[in-house]
């Protein structure tokens, strides 16, 4: 309870209803958009996957996936994926898709290690996707070109929300902000990783900030990134490391900033082999999936995660993220919600 946030005088704009048509409708229109925006093709995606193959998302690193033994597989063990952040290439290289192209899908997960609050759940629902790219493309220009077509399609949901609704009004810019982590740490040196994005996004409204995972002057990251999908270790076409990053906006329903996709240019052999050295991690080399990158089975990629709930929270102005989706919360949160007028479905 002690990081939920209590926004003041935070009333409803929508009752249930009409959240959960809002809900149907920003969801159709956004995956539509993000599919013709990047010309990926929707595909079907698992809710687990084999544990020891090295394609589930790692995450931080500490988190723990739900794990079950598998009967009819002599109790192999299987987990609840984090995210499909590898198992998209996998896919690509599967259905062959040619470079210009890539694919998406619902992903659905379960992080049973989340710290509860009012964005973050057990119950993860994301747009997963990612894309075959050239080695020429393999650069930061590249990458900003994606995240500004990225953030095209949500400009045209909030729009599309505001007519529907016309209770709800606009507020994210015209344009994204781009940054890197060691230049937000340069701007503010007194301040946390959190607060950082607080103040850079307060001042733009939207930012992406760039370099997620690799450790910043001050010898800390700005915010933790497995060493085996996204590249942020590459020397860019700017002079900093990194080749990946966060889209943030500035939300003032909470007065913070706020995460709605993590995603970048995926790691190449040689990136893999830096990366997993500088973790102190070379021995998952050996692992199904980055045994298939190293031996040039998986085409060059970028690739991430956009948040279902989240943007639906963001588009329908909503306080928590358990008022757009079914999850188990603790007691005292839903009666101190209900009580705040956000009641958690």
């Amino acid at each position: 309870m002690s990081k939920l946030i209590r926004p003041t005088n935070y009333k409803a704009l929508l009752d249930m209803r009409q959240t959960e048509q809002g809900i149907k409708l920003i969801k159709e229109f956004f995956q539509q958009n993000l599919s013709t925006e990047l010309r990926l093709r929707r595909v079907t995606a698992p809710l687990f996957v084999l544990k020891g193959l090295g394609i589930n998302d790692d995450l931080n690193g500490v988190e723990r996936p739900v794990t079950f033994p598998i009967k009819d597989l002599a109790d192999a063990k299987a987990e609840v994926v984090h995210s499909l952040a590898k198992w998209k290439r996998l896919t690509l290289a599967e259905y062959n898709i040619e470079p210009g192209y890539g694919v998406y899908t619902d992903m659905n997960a379960i992080r049973a290690d989340e710290e509860l609050d009012n964005l973050h759940s057990l119950y993860v629902d994301q747009w997963d996707w990612e894309a075959v790219v050239t080695k020429e493309q393999r650069t930061l220009s590249f990458l900003k070109d994606v995240v500004e077509r990225i953030y095209a399609a949500i400009l045209r949901t909030e729009y599309l929300t505001c007519e529907t609704y016309p209770q709800i009004k606009p507020f994210l810019p015209e344009h994204i902000h781009f940054i890197h982590a060691e230049d937000l740490l340069q701007m503010y040196p007194d301040k946390t990783p959190k607060e950082r994005e607080d103040a850079i996004c307060k001042a733009y409204g939207a930012v992406f900030i760039i370099g997620i995972g690799g450790k910043l002057s001050n010898g800390e990251k700005h915010d933790g990134r497995a060493a085996d999908y996204d590249d942020w270790s590459t020397i860019a076409d700017n002079g900093r490391a990194g080749l990946n990053g966060d889209i943030l906006i500035w939300y003032p329903v909470l007065e913070r900033s706020f995460e709605l996709s993590s995603m970048g240019i995926r790691v190449d052999k040689e990136s893999l082999l830096r990366q997993l050295k500088i973790e102190n991690q070379e021995e998952r080399e050996q692992l199904f999936f980055h045994q298939q990158l190293l031996s040039d089975k998986l085409p060059l990629s970028i690739g991430g995660g956009i948040g279902q709930s989240r943007l639906c929270m963001v588009m329908l102005h909503k306080a928590h993220i358990g008022e757009i989706q079914a999850s188990i919360w603790p007691d005292d949160m839903r009666e101190e919600c209900e009580k705040m007028g956000m009641p958690l479905i």
